[in-house]
């Protein structure tokens, strides 16, 4: 099957361009023109997707080539850009810039050429004229399966100014295709792993959107980054389908076949319930879809609003986010956390990552938490960040033991003691440990994992809670 979505990445030479203001107001003002915009971001980000989202009125998706593999990236795209009119992918940090240690992979170029699309390099000119030229000349011939197909100019003070960089960048040979004004910063308020979530600012967010659409629709010329989107190289392949990657194949994991029979003749769904709101920000659309192929009703709750677990429920999910800013909220929920703590014990399977973790322990800052885990956790200044390359322990709802997992850890907060009896995972680096705990149902660890690589841990989390 071949697919032609016209699309862009929005790639820079360096974290703090203007990449976010750049790629989300060129989404919104997309959207604005009756275009379904379809959003992506490269990398293991979660905040990021929640603007584009407010953009274009469809799921944020990420497109990381380390968690799932590079395979998986035409797929993945090609699901979240079904039915779209264009598509943006906003890139991370800077365009080479990949997993440490690994050359290229992960990174912006790597998904750029991934995808066969071109790439709108977005360049803090605040403090440069003529040296802009020969640093863009250098990102756009580094790597020649790389097609830089523009510069837009960031921070620039003036018209004299822009005339300069104009006329230095007629020599390297890409077009300029936006100029943005050096502005007051669009209100999009930071915290210590980054943007703060929309979930926590909705309103707020909400007009920094609309602020970055004004921005690039003044600044840009939408119709040729329209032209040049639409010039980008036919991808072959399937889309990905979550039913497909969840029971297209017999795995090692195949439920019993009474179970078998059961889904394909449309048994009873089981009801999986997943953690939201805004302390609970952080998770992957493609993991619920997942779930919601293997045989589970999703249903989503929020931790500081319901004081009850959703009706039925025979599963847990709690993802990442950041429970640290709402720990006295989380805990004066005390019929909740309850609710939890009987369901972990009952040995009913319960999936956490990171935040989750931090849920699940006796107390987070010394704010009693569900109890779950004997652990305390506490917020640090030491932030803890990068790939993990993971392999199981023992037996979980998630994995069999040997399992490999690729995950990602990002967080300023610490678990004491780090592992249970029976931990989660080995992780070789940085450094060689075990992390995380698995005790009756319960998987908790920091590892962010992408389970679109790895959908036999959505098959395996259904099947145990139909069993147990």
């Amino acid at each position: 099957m071949t697919r032609s979505v016209p699309r862009l990445v929005i790639a820079a030479p360096s974290s703090g361009s203007g990449k976010t203001t750049v790629a989300t107001g060129l989404m919104a003002a997309f959207a604005a023109r009756g275009l379904s915009v379809s959003p992506h971001k490269v990398g293991p980000d979660y905040i990021d997707p929640g603007y584009h989202s407010l953009a274009t009125g469809r799921v944020g998706r990420n497109l990381d080539a380390y968690l799932c593999g590079p395979e998986l990236i035409g797929p993945l795209f090609a699901h979240g850009a079904r039915g779209c009119d264009i598509a943006v992918v906003e890139g991370v940090m800077g365009m080479y810039d990949g997993a440490a240690g690994e050359g290229e992979l992960a990174s912006t170029a790597h998904v750029a050429k991934l995808l066969r699309a071109p790439v709108v390099l977005v360049v803090d000119a605040s403090a440069q004229s003529r040296s802009v030229a020969a640093l863009v000349h250098g990102f756009a011939s580094w790597d020649p399966e790389v097609r830089v197909g523009g510069v837009i100019l960031n921070k620039v003070g003036s018209e004299r100014h822009e005339a300069l960089l104009r006329e230095a960048l007629e020599s390297a040979g890409v077009p300029v295709l936006g100029v943005l004004r050096r502005v007051p910063q669009v209100d999009t308020p930071s915290r210590h792993l980054g943007l703060v979530p929309v979930a926590e600012r909705r309103a707020e967010a909400v007009a920094a959107v609309a602020a970055m659409a004004a921005q690039v629709r003044e600044g840009c010329d939408l119709e040729a980054l329209l032209g040049l989107a639409r010039s980008a190289g036919a991808l072959s392949g399937a889309a990905w389908d979550a039913a497909e990657a969840v029971w297209g194949s017999p795995p090692p994991s195949l439920p019993s076949p009474e179970l078998s029979a059961s889904l394909e003749q449309g048994g009873p769904l089981v009801t999986v319930a997943v953690a939201g709101g805004a302390a609970f920000t952080f998770s992957y659309a493609e993991n619920t879809e997942l779930l919601a192929a293997a045989g589970a009703e999703v249903v989503p709750f929020d931790p500081l609003r319901d004081e009850q677990l959703p009706e039925g429920t025979r599963g847990l999910v709690i993802g990442g986010g950041f429970p640290e800013v709402y720990a006295a909220e989380l805990s004066a929920n005390e019929p909740l956390r309850k609710a939890v703590a009987e369901l972990a014990l009952s040995g009913a399977p319960v999936a956490a990552e990171c935040a989750g973790l931090l849920y699940l322990c006796r107390e987070l800052d010394g704010q009693p938490m569900c109890g779950v885990l004997d652990a305390t956790a506490r917020m640090t200044e030491r932030l803890t960040l990068g790939y993990r390359d993971a392999v199981a322990v023992g037996d979980s709802v998630l994995a069999a033991p040997g399992t490999r997992m690729r995950g990602h850890e990002f967080h300023r907060t610490v678990v004491e003691p780090g592992a249970g009896a029976a931990p989660a995972w080995g992780v070789r680096a940085p450094r060689p440990r075990v992390e995380g705990f698995v005790q009756q149902g319960v998987h908790a660890s920091y590892l962010h994992t992408h389970w679109a690589a790895a959908p036999g841990a959505a098959r395996r989390f259904v099947e145990r809670c139909r069993t147990s």
